[in-house]
């Protein structure tokens, strides 16, 4: 799904969503599982990248990769993410040599050795301070939610998971959407609604989804209502 936008944020002259858009690519083209591409955005677009533009941790490690900052150097440390994500999730991991022929394609200011994505991954750990739990992410909550759904009401049959991808690649899009990204649990219920909204039709609403996922979740009423208002307003909003 591509999204064009002229973004800038402050700490950088690229575009973030430029960056989130070369990440989507990226998962493609190594056709990577859903968790594997959602725990490489959470690493990347929720802990990393606004550490980086920061730079109060570049300051701290002197490295070519940090100082100054480069597009390049920062698509290089989005493939790192989708790496470290495959080191957590996959069996057999992406191997370095797949992740290096993918950017020799795609990253065009910079060659980067084998050597670089090496150094590039400890850099990203020492950014993280060595911290990569990946079990507390929207797409984990949100798969277990649907699944349990499925098990007690027919309904659940008809919300199709793609739908609910769409829409947290969607609050990917802008920073003020992505923020809601800092409540996974809020957020997985608010998506499963908000797809319930969109997809099943409205004379099988019998289903009581909200007070259902509210109870799931021990999320508030008014919350899950609000943040389901904001993300329908957001994702069906018309596109340029």
């Amino acid at each position: 799904m591509t999204r064009k936008r002229k973004e800038l944020c402050s700490g950088s002259s690229v575009p973030r969503i430029q960056l989130l858009e070369f990440l989507f690519q990226s998962t493609q083209d190594l056709q990577v599982s859903p968790i594997v591409k959602y725990t490489a955005l959470s690493l990347f677009a929720q802990r990393f990248y606004p550490i980086f533009i920061s730079r109060s941790k570049q300051d701290s490690i002197e490295h070519w990769l940090l100082q100054p900052v480069r597009e390049s150097n920062l698509q290089l440390f989005a493939l790192i993410a989708i790496w470290i994500s495959s080191k957590i999730h996959d069996s057999r991991p992406l191997p370095v040599k797949k992740l290096k022929i993918l950017a020799d394609k795609i990253i065009q200011e910079q060659h980067y050795t084998t050597r670089d994505f090496a150094e590039a991954e400890v850099i990203f750990m020492q950014v993280l301070h060595f911290e990569i739990g990946t079990s507390n992410i929207v797409y984990r909550f949100l798969e277990d939610l649907l699944l349990q759904l499925r098990e007690v009401a027919t309904v659940g049959d008809h919300l199709n998971f793609e739908v609910c991808m769409d829409i947290m690649d969607l609050l990917y899009e802008k920073e003020e959407t992505s923020i809601l990204y800092n409540s996974p649990l809020s957020l997985a219920a608010s998506i499963l609604v908000a797809s319930y909204v969109i997809i099943v039709p409205k004379q099988r609403w019998e289903f009581p989804v909200l007070p259902w996922v509210k109870y799931g979740m021990a999320c508030k009423e008014e919350e899950i209502i609000e943040l389901v208002r904001y993300i329908l307003e957001h994702v069906l909003q018309p596109r340029s």
